[in-house]
């Protein structure tokens, strides 16, 4: 058996008792759930994805090693734009709520500003009525 650590997660590669080659390889991701579910589409019959927390574990079975290490470095790829096209839909949506947050505030702002507007415009007509009214 042999292992291996990296900054994006852990592997290991095993030997099964059939003499299939197997590996495992676990990361770690803020949106786990959501990487799992871009990575699995492309997940082909001998590979397994499941969320543990705020890790994503696969699991690939290949009958030869050169077969195990296709499918893994196939597997590295599809994660890395999985990781990526979650990271990017993560920024557009803080960034629409940003804009949502915004336009709130403006509008906030805008209905104080009508409110002071209105008040304004009632007190002048006010004073008009009663000037009108008041005998001479």
């Amino acid at each position: 058996m042999t292992g291996a650590d990296s900054e994006a997660g852990r592997s290991r590669t095993t030997r099964a008792e059939d003499g299939s080659r197997r590996a495992r390889i676990e990361t770690r991701h803020a949106d786990a759930g959501l990487v799992a579910a871009a990575l699995t589409p492309d997940n082909t019959d001998s590979m397994a994805t499941t969320v543990d927390g705020d890790r994503v574990v696969t699991t690939v079975e290949r009958g030869t090693t050169g077969g195990l290490g296709s499918s893994v470095d196939d597997y590295v790829v599809n994660l890395t734009v999985a990781q990526t096209v979650v990271a990017d839909a993560r920024s557009r949506r803080e960034a629409v709520e940003s804009m949502d947050t915004n336009a709130d505030a403006d509008d906030t702002d805008h209905a104080t500003e009508n409110s002071e507007d209105d008040e304004n415009a009632n007190s002048t007509q006010n004073a008009d009525t009663e000037s009108d009214t008041t005998p001479q």
